[in-house]
């Protein structure tokens, strides 16, 4: 199997006051918890929204593994919809001394260029904020992160930084050159 170059950006948002939030897109657009925790769902949202960006790492995790992962206490997953559609999600997790990893973000291509996915990551990044309200045996967040790699769409890095996240490492390595996993050839914007 061959071997491809990825670029991995780490960004970081250190006080609530770094969130510079997007303007909220036109028509019935509607974030919300997903609070039951559904491995079917996880791994719906997870294909669909990642399928054509070779998201692959957690595609041969099973039941059990996603059930683990999600009843975690802390893990939350925030989702978009789009006049009740599945558009996109975004996935947090806490992490030791009050840090807050934004693990997942993205829209389903269908979704992409509509303006949903500023305002579903300035939702989310809020949420990251705000993350030891909703539970109260964690530390208050004191940071938020994520990381983004070549492989992601063309507008990630923008988008992150647009909210406020700033560069703090850059790393890259080879990786194995993987087929597209889905969620189909054809999908495309409506």
């Amino acid at each position: 199997m061959s071997s491809v170059p990825v670029t991995t950006w780490s960004l970081e948002q250190t006080s609530p006051a770094d969130l510079l939030p997007a303007a909220a897109p036109e028509g019935d657009v509607r974030i919300v918890r997903a609070e039951v925790p559904s491995p079917e769902f996880s791994r719906f949202l997870y294909a669909s929204v990642g399928g054509d960006i070779r998201w692959t790492d957690r595609l041969g995790w099973t039941y059990a593994r996603w059930q683990e992962h999600l009843d975690r206490p802390g893990v939350e997953t925030w989702v978009a919809f789009d006049r009740g559609t599945p558009a996109g999600y975004v996935e947090l997790e806490p992490q030791d001394e009050g840090a807050v990893e934004i693990v997942y973000f993205g829209l389903i291509p269908a979704f992409r260029g509509r303006r949903i996915g500023g305002h579903l990551l300035s939702y989310g990044a809020a949420r990251a904020w705000d993350l030891a309200e909703r539970w109260p045996r964690r530390t208050p967040t004191k940071r938020v992160w994520l990381h983004t790699c070549s492989k992601d769409g063309e507008f990630a890095m923008d988008n992150y930084q647009r909210r406020g996240f700033k560069l703090f490492d850059t790393k890259v390595e080879l990786e194995p050159d993987v087929m597209t996993p889905g969620p189909w050839p054809e999908a495309h914007r409506a």
